[in-house]
């Protein structure tokens, strides 16, 4: 499989840029075959990443290039798989990119990726049935919380959220769910609180509204800037009152991790510029696949999560004039993110949230 890499890690014989094969001999043009890694299927992730791979082979004969989604693990094995020249392009959690990219966090090392586009927000939260005494992130303590699947990344931005709000893992017991078995646990009472999001509205989230009366569980508000401030990959985010059954008010909330899609630092300039004009004059025939493909806009495809952007994907949207002109990174308010992302499902997994990582 050709893969786009332009040196330093894979051997001579594959560094050939994919640009270079669409020299092709007389028969035409040559075609790359390229991998796109997303997540198990079922969630966010597979999906996206099939309309993704689907709208880019639109164009597969002027460019030369054959995409195939991969279902993989998700974030973590995508991130390691790019690193080794095993995919070409991935979906991944800006959160664990992020911590991926400084070698922090579990990391052996520093995985040098590179944002093409930021797409849809992860917008999740606690949420407990009334009457559990659960009413801050505080009362968490000594509590059985579900904190999202077994080795699903979700602790790449729970334990900042919880560890700025006065909270560890250690503080109380924590539990492995999908967020459909989370729902269960908080119906039976074996779990009292849990951690739940994605696409707004997510579909865990309205079972368990419609299933019991459901707190809301609020950020502090200076907690919430303080981390809005520390971290570029968490962002403001308001779900709309009414969204869930018992949501009377606007849910003042984060968004804990984009979707984003990346390369590695090595990939071709000229490939990665292609692919991210492919996409973006595309878009609309993302969106016709996924509603995550209405993030594919000048509000959210530039935000800066914390992880570069490649050079390619910069050069296009410095041509496009959507790139900011300061050394300011880009932004958008919550509103902007959320109208333009739509419900475009967040994360990978059985749920909108990662299933599994690895």
């Amino acid at each position: 499989m050709t893969r786009f890499w332009k040196g330093g890690l894979l051997p001579l014989l594959v560094v050939f840029a994919l640009i270079a094969a669409c020299g092709g001999g007389e028969g035409g043009p040559s075609k790359s075959f390229l991998s796109l890694g997303t997540a198990p299927p079922g969630g966010a992730f597979f999906v996206v990443g099939g309309a993704i791979a689907e709208v880019l082979n639109l164009e597969s004969d002027a460019q030369a290039w054959e995409f195939t989604a991969e279902a993989t693990k998700g974030s973590q094995e995508n991130i390691r798989r790019l690193f080794a020249g095993e995919l070409d392009l991935a979906l991944s959690n800006s959160a664990i990119t992020f911590a991926a990219v400084r070698g922090v966090t579990g990391w052996d090392r520093d995985y040098p990726m590179r944002t093409v586009m930021t797409l849809a927000p992860n917008v999740a939260l606690f949420v407990t049935p009334a009457g559990s005494g659960v009413e801050s992130l505080a009362d968490l303590k000594g509590k059985r919380v579900v904190v999202g699947p077994a080795g699903a990344g979700f602790e790449y931005f729970l334990e900042p959220l919880l560890a700025a709000h006065g909270v560890t893992y250690e503080d109380f017991t924590p539990l492995n769910a999908t967020q459909s078995g989370a729902v269960d646990m908080l119906s039976d009472g074996s779990a009292a609180a849990a951690f739940l999001g994605g696409a707004v509205p997510t579909a865990s989230i309205t079972q368990a509204a419609t299933s019991m009366d459901l707190r809301f569980v609020p950020f502090d508000p200076d907690t919430m800037a303080q981390l809005i401030e520390e971290w570029p990959f968490f962002l403001p985010a308001t779900i709309p009152a009414g969204t869930y059954r018992g949501l009377d008010e606007d849910y003042v909330g984060l968004n804990v991790g984009s979707m984003h899609l990346i390369a590695s630092q090595d990939a071709d300039e000229d490939v990665v510029y292609r692919i991210t004009k492919t996409l973006w004059e595309q878009r609309e025939s993302v969106v016709e696949r996924h509603p995550a493909g209405r993030a594919i806009n000048p509000n959210v495809a530039i935000l800066d999560t914390g992880t570069p952007f490649h050079p390619g994907a910069q050069r296009f949207f410095e041509e496009t004039g959507i790139w900011p002109t300061s050394e300011e990174p880009a932004e958008a308010t919550a509103a902007e993110a959320g109208e333009e992302a739509g419900d475009g499902g967040i994360v990978e997994g059985e749920d909108p949230l990662p299933e599994s990582e690895g």
